[in-house]
């Protein structure tokens, strides 16, 4: 795993409550300045570059942009980094008398936002230092300050975010000893410096971890105290863009492996903000509670997760620091179980390929996408959850599926749905700008349109009933859905209590701003005339004189007779008259001179004057007075919030079962039948994404049968390319389908409960670790039988293949044989192998059934039928798989040729089966023999002739001969064997 591990910088002096400093700043030209130490000559810096440096001292870490007028500059290294970052160039600026000249980079406000999404996708934090004090009134220095640290995790500008997936700041929680509460740890847990990784996966390793996350963007704050094993796997799942971690010596070992995908960025902060006490206080202070216990993490004034408690104390902390003034609002933290979902580890999430597909991540042919027909933003995060991690428990599931059977039943409700989702913004993230001051008008009419279709969504579902509510659909256990029976009335009257509308904040939206400004606010057209009498008088004066002074125009122009005279007004010199040179004899001699350039001549007169200053009075009481009632609107609307979040909720729920209903008639899924039972039963299945990229019809289905109580272990064996890989992994996700609540692709499933899928697919290397292929291979199938269950579903496809034949045979039929004796293991196990030689084990052990993929061969013609069908295969066609990958002729022939040669030579060969040291024993025991192996070398040279041309062919000089003499040299040495056959 890549980590990139970066510090929190230091806590400014007296600034909020953010947590204290990893590391003080270092030296920078002029520091010593600071203390009032004299410069070169006596010298001393200037205010800004004093009050640059006291800024930077409390941000080490982070480039600050400091703003200066209608620009953000940065100075010294800083300068220099923001240079290379954003292609820029850098100069260099006297600071100070008797001080070199500072390097300086800066760009303009207006381009903020999308300088600052290019930084934080190179891993920069960026403190953003306002200017606090109005430059025309501040006497001396304009106060400046940090009111933002932008990283990775806080970010909220959406040129920074997909859409589609939350942006996860989390935090973990090692043990340490320091807990309190019934489930303190003992101080032997994975803490820094102890002698037992997060990550272990060794049986008995029951060591704990807290973890608590939260989108910033959304609200969403979730916590969890789960064993170290299950950590790697859920920072797999979230894909933070920042993760906490206590500072230390070193950085903690979280427990993720080398070669893992996942990429786990680091920053390391106090480790004071993850002490029980202090993050206990942190939440309590945000949440203005006295007690933890509405949460579920307090019980008789006993913390019950003290390491999640610590973990979430420690991003409160954060989020103090990062957000200076106003911080998002956060849901209360729910806590959740990891063992209340299916658990998908990394290569499992790719071999499967959830989110992205192939050689190139191609996001477009995953599963993901294959589903994904949600209209809002909200419901893609959410069909994003769901997918990443089934559920367990049968009744929720069957919840899920009730309201996708109620939109898949009606096409005229799906119709209606559609329109009216279609019509729904991202409310969680409008909200989250709405309560941080950031929104922009559009976001509050994007708020009011949402609020209408909203409505129209609750009247396509249904009357709800009043006294039903409905929670936000989180990773929490809770889940919005409670222990009821389930079915589809309840399921969806619980939906449909979600979607009240809340015609009150729509109203205010309606009457406070225009529908379609023409500013920003502050320019007048922002706020909606009649809302504000006073704003209406102010737009009036300002309106009367814009009016006065074009009449003014016009009267002068018919007074001095110059026709081309015109009023114009600049920020420097105000209105002014501007009169062209040619014209200058007939200018009054009341006008006074203000400007000279080269073609004209611009005068003021005092009616004029007097005129600007009512003019400038109007504009700045009317912008004032526009961004205070807008302030006071998004105020408004943010008290408002927990409806805002309820209303969200319920339209994502809606929006995912919405989609998967339309995706299930668009391309024929069935309801899964899913039940506490061990059995996978298949009719017809599908592959839901390689059956979009053939032509209609072209994808060939096929059954399953698997149960742990019978035929535990499908051995599927058959050709290369004719679709062994898609089928075993299409079997894996018509049961995850089934068990994150979506219709599949089948004529019909029953699904027993799998608690965890395994996959073992593909070649890869690590060569950063120095891991081949094979060994790569190796500690990924070790993983596997060391950590499946009775409940697990296990994909294994090629195992043995990246070693010599006899290597990977013999270990392709350990493992075979260890699934299914180990009466801890006895996992549904799709083992798909080249090695058709362990096709014996079907008749000696019980659990075992042969299937293999359909071939026909007619008049030296090979075609795949990609039908599986009971039976195993007696060979592999790798060479005609060569011939169709468009190898030369001559490789393929003389392949061919090899493989004929081996074949006969081998007849009779094997491993395994009965007679040639094959299992003696019952269904779970006894031992295997091993039987003789066939010899797979080819003879190229024996004695007497062979060894002749074995020298000659060894004094050849190959790199010195010309193309002609190694022709020459070839003919000879054919020659010299002719004759020896002789």
């Amino acid at each position: 795993m890549n980590r990139a591990v970066t510090s929190l910088p230091k806590k400014p002096a007296g600034g909020g409550s953010g947590a204290a400093a990893v590391a003080a700043t270092a030296a920078l030209p002029g520091a010593a300045a600071l203390s009032g130490a004299d410069g070169a000559g006596g010298g001393r810096l200037t205010p800004v570059r004093r009050q640059w440096l006291t800024i930077k001292h409390s941000y080490p870490d982070a480039i600050l942009l400091f703003r200066m007028g209608d620009f953000y500059e940065c100075f010294d290294e800083d300068a220099h980094t923001l240079a290379a970052a954003l292609e820029i160039a850098l100069t260099a600026r006297p600071m100070g008398k008797g001080y070199p000249a500072v390097p300086l980079a800066g760009i303009p406000v207006v381009s903020l936002d999308a300088n600052l999404a290019r930084l934080i996708r190179q891993g920069y934090k960026v403190a953003i230092c306002e200017q606090l004090s109005d430059p025309a009134a501040s006497r001396g220095i304009v106060e400046r300050g940090v009111v933002r640290v932008v990283t990775p995790g806080t970010v909220l500008e959406s040129a920074l975010l997909d859409h589609k997936a939350n942006n996860y700041l989390a935090a973990v929680c090692l043990d340490d000893g320091a807990g309190a509460g019934p489930n303190k740890g003992t101080g032997a847990g994975p803490g820094i410096g102890s002698g037992v990784k997060p990550g272990d996966k060794s049986e008995g390793a029951d060591a704990e971890v807290g973890l608590a996350y939260v989108d910033v963007t959304t609200g969403e704050f979730a916590v969890a105290q789960l064993p170290a094993s299950r950590l790697p796997m859920e920072l797999a799942r979230l894909e933070p863009s920042e993760t906490l971690v206590p500072a230390g010596d070193a950085p903690p070992d979280l427990g993720i492996d080398a070669g893992s995908d996942a990429d786990i960025p680091l920053t390391t902060v106090d480790a004071a903000a993850f002490q029980p006490e202090v993050a206990r206080r942190a939440l309590l202070g945000h949440y203005g509670i006295l007690s933890l216990e509405a949460y579920g993490l307090e019980e008789h004034g006993a913390v019950t997760l003290p390491l999640a408690v610590r973990a979430a104390g420690a991003i409160i902390d954060y989020l103090r620091y990062t957000y200076q003034g106003e911080h998002p609002t956060l849901l209360p933290p729910a806590a959740y179980r990891t063992d209340a979902y299916m658990t998908l580890d990394p290569q499992t999430r790719r071999n499967l390929e959830l989110f992205a597909a192939g050689r190139w991540d191609s996001r477009e042919l995953s599963l993901f996408a294959a589903l994904d027909d949600t209209r809002t933003a909200m419901g893609a995060r959410l069909l994003r959850r769901w997918l990443g991690r089934p559920l367990l428990e049968r009744a929720r599931v069957e919840r899920r599926l009730d309201v996708v059977q109620f939109f898949y039943d009606d096409a005229f409700r799906r119709a209606d749905a559609s329109a009216a989702l279609a019509a729904i913004s991202d409310l969680e993230r409008i909200l989250s700008r709405i309560q941080t001051n950031t929104a922009a008008p559009r976001d509050l009419l994007a708020l009011r349109r949402s609020l209408e279709a909203a409505e129209r969504l609750g009247g396509v579902i249904g009357t709800a009933d009043s006294d039903t509510d409905i929670d936000a659909d989180t990773d929490a256990d809770s889940n919005g859905e409670d222990d009821g029976d389930g079915g589809v009335p309840d399921a969806v009257r619980r939906l449909a209590a979600g979607l009240r509308p809340l015609p009150a904040l729509a109203g205010l939206i309606d009457d406070a701003i225009n529908p379609e400004p023409a500013g920003p606010v502050g320019d007048g057209s922002v706020i909606r005339p009649g809302f504000s009498a006073e704003l209406d008088a102010i737009r009036s004066i300002a309106s009367d004189t814009r009016a006065y002074i074009a009449g003014l125009e016009t009267a002068e122009r018919e007074r001095t007779g110059i026709r081309n005279l015109k009023i114009g007004y600049n920020q420097v010199f105000g209105y002014y008259i501007e009169v062209s040179r040619t014209n200058l004899g007939a200018v009054p001699p009341h006008y006074q001179r203000r400007q000279t350039l080269t073609n004209v001549e611009r005068y003021i007169t005092p009616e004029l004057k007097e005129y600007e200053n009512r003019a400038l009075d109007a504009r700045e009481r009317l912008q004032e007075l526009e961004r205070a009632l807008y302030r006071q609107v998004c105020g408004r609307i943010a008290e408002h919030g927990a409806g805002i979040a309820r209303l969200a909720a319920a339209v994502a729920r809606a929006d995912v079962c919405h989609g998967l209903a339309s995706v299930a008639v668009r391309h024929d899924y069935v309801r899964p039948e899913v039940n506490d039972g061990t059995a996978i039963a298949i009719v017809g299945g599908r592959h839901p994404v390689v059956e979009r990229v053939l032509d209609p019809g072209a994808f060939v289905s096929n059954d399953a049968a698997l149960d742990a109580d019978d035929a535990q272990i499908m051995l599927i064996t058959g050709p290369n390319m004719a679709g062994k890989s898609t089928y075993i992994r299409q079997v894996a996700i018509i049961t995850l389908l089934a068990q994150m609540g979506s219709f599949v692709p089948a004529a019909a499933a029953r699904i027993g409960i799998v608690d965890r899928i395994f996959t073992r697919v593909g070649l890869q290397d690590d060569l950063a670790t120095g891991q081949s292929t094979f060994m790569v291979e190796m500690v990924e199938t070790a993983a596997i039988l060391n950590q499946a269950g009775p409940r697990s579903l296990v994909v294994l496809d090629e195992i043995g293949r990246g070693t010599s034949t006899y290597d990977g045979l013999a270990i392709a039929r350990a493992v075979v044989e260890h699934l299914h004796d180990d009466p801890r293991r006895r996992c549904r196990t799709l083992f798909a192998t080249h090695y058709h030689e362990l096709t014996d084990l079907a008749a000696t052990l019980p659990g075992v059934r042969n299937y293999r993929v359909a071939v026909s061969e007619e008049d030296g013609q090979i075609a795949f039928l990609r039908r599986i069908v009971p039976g195993g295969a007696d060979r592999s066609y790798g060479v005609h798989v060569a011939m169709l990958a468009v190898m030369p002729p001559a490789v393929v022939g003389r392949a061919q040729e090899l493989l004929s040669d081996l074949e006969e030579g081998n007849a009779g060969g094997g491993i395994g089966g009965v007679g040639s040291g094959g299992r003696r024993g019952g269904r779970r025991g006894g031992r295997h023999r091993d039987a003789p192996l066939p010899q797979l070398a080819l003879p190229l040279f024996g004695g007497g002739i062979g060894e002749q041309l074995a020298e000659a062919l060894r004094e050849l000089d190959i790199a010195n001969l010309t193309p002609l003499e190694a022709i020459n040299k070839l003919y000879e040495l054919q020659e010299q064997a002719r004759r020896s056959d002789d």
